[in-house]
């Protein structure tokens, strides 16, 4: 009798032990293939329709999921001030794969991460519908809303403004903008209507932030990386006078560069680094580079950040600066025009690495991340990103930048609140009468807190002068105070 029970209970623990391995392999080890595989219909619903986590700014949430009426799916995703952060939240959507930070912070908004393991755990045996962690971010939502209404309708133009010591970003706001809550919708056929609509709209993408994705010419706000390499090569100071030809020929080749046409630049043969910076002065800048040579001129703007992938967690799209084949030219690279790119964003990091003494920090979105519960799963703390230049060097840019807003081409920029030091760019757009207009600077100068990128992207030139420095100047007064 007592072999019959032993055999029994042996069978039973197998028997238990063969129930819980199988529920494990399903529950753990198959969970992501079976809810990934195209016949489960069921999970597909539950997925798109869960009640993600929140993206917040200042504690206010510009993304969250509220529950749905007269659908299939439990929950909607609907957003705040959409215009505002479109480029920074992107959309959810059942119909195409999400954008933003809703794509890269999908696993923490889903409950998915690593360090949300317990929280799955805990509504695997509670039954209880598992809640994505809150993204708050680091934006400022009155600064964002002044940028944006700073912009004017019908202009092609991004705002930036940094933090220079931490690196978080403050604002990151573009035009034009959509309303996400557009393809935020349950139907693929609403979706593909929304999206068509929106396709139509010169200089918009749904699919990209054009802070960090729209790679185009920098024109002069080049020159700092320029201004880098020639400083730190130590040939060339603030007072160091060098030619300033109206036009030059540029070698192994029939093209010829030349100062702007009627400008300040003209009224000197020569000049000191501190005019030809001031006036952004291309035949001066294009002779050095040509008399540096390709290497440092790469090597410098490779300090800072070109040619390199990095996210934060948005994709940035790499700023580009090519092999150059010839003198000429490396000539146009070097007043940001021919093969280089950047964005809007490289550029502003540019302007954070001076400001911050020489040390550029990672960029950063991110506040916290916060469990249902609230209690922080993550908090980002500032990182160096890069030191592109030393201290020294930083300084006797900081001084030259404050000559475009003293009695340069960034006059508009000054302030009577504070010293400002910027760097003004004008790319030239060919085959057409438009050009790419930049700025970018920081303040105040003498002991930095923000950095402030504006950019206008194919706009005419009077125009898009006209507002850079103002918008500028605006953002960091606002910021600043």
């Amino acid at each position: 009798m007592n072999n019959a029970i032993r055999h029994a209970w042996v069978v039973s623990v197998g028997l238990f032990l063969v129930l819980f391995a199988a529920l494990s392999v399903i529950q753990v080890a198959l969970t992501e293939e079976l809810n990934s595989h195209p016949d489960n219909v069921r999970q597909l619903y539950q997925d798109r329709g869960a009640p993600r986590g929140a993206i917040t700014v200042d504690g206010s949430a510009i993304a969250e999921s509220v529950p749905s009426e007269g659908t299939n799916f439990e929950y909607q995703r609907v957003y705040r001030d959409a215009e505002l952060y479109s480029g920074i939240t992107g959309f959810y959507s059942i119909a195409a794969q999400s954008t933003g930070l809703e794509n890269s912070m999908n696993e923490y908004l889903t409950g998915q991460a690593d360090s949300q393991f317990f929280d799955r755990l805990t509504s695997l045996f509670t039954g209880e519908t598992l809640e994505g962690a809150q993204v708050e971010l680091t934006l400022d939502p009155e600064l964002q809303r002044l940028a944006y209404d700073t912009i004017p309708d019908g202009t092609r133009g991004t705002i930036i403004v940094t933090d220079v010591q931490t690196g978080d970003i403050k604002v990151m706001v573009s035009k034009p903008s959509y309303d996400t809550n557009d393809l935020a919708v349950h139907s693929t056929s609403e979706f593909q209507e929304n999206m068509e609509q929106l396709n139509e709209v010169e200089g918009l993408s749904a699919y990209r932030n054009q802070a960090v994705f729209n790679t185009i010419a920098p024109g002069s706000t080049f020159k700092l990386i320029d201004l880098a390499a020639m400083l730190d090569s130590g040939d060339y100071d603030a007072d160091t006078v060098l030619d300033n030809p109206s036009e030059i020929d540029l070698p192994q080749s029939d093209r010829t560069l030349r100062n702007f046409f009627g400008g300040i630049c003209e009224q000197q043969s020569e000049a000191d680094l501190r005019f030809i910076t001031a006036q952004s002065c291309n035949t001066p800048f294009a002779e050095a580079a040509m008399e540096l040579g390709e290497d440092p001129i790469r090597e410098a703007a490779e300090a800072f950040g070109w040619n390199q992938d990095f996210d934060f967690p948005l994709e940035v799209s790499p700023s580009q600066f090519p092999e150059v084949d010839s003198d000429a030219m490396l000539a146009y690279a070097s007043i940001g025009q021919g093969s280089v790119t950047s964005t809007p964003m490289q550029m502003n990091m540019v302007a954070m690495a001076i400001a911050n003494g020489g040390t550029m920090m990672t960029p950063n979105l991110i506040e916290s991340v916060r469990g249902a519960d609230l209690q922080i799963i993550e908090q980002p703390e500032p990182q160096v990103l890069h030191e592109p230049i030393s201290e020294d060097v930083a300084e006797e840019l900081t001084e030259l930048m404050l000559g475009p807003v003293e009695s340069g081409t960034a006059w508009r920029a000054e302030s009577d609140r504070f010293d400002i030091a910027a760097k003004t760019g004008t790319a030239q757009i060919d085959g057409t009468d438009q050009v790419n207009s930049w700025i970018t600077g920081f303040a105040p100068a003498e002991d930095p807190q923000y950095a402030v990128t504006v950019t206008y992207e194919r706009i005419d030139y009077d125009t898009g002068s006209s507002l850079t420095g103002p918008n500028l100047r605006t953002m960091l007064e606002a910021v600043i105070d």
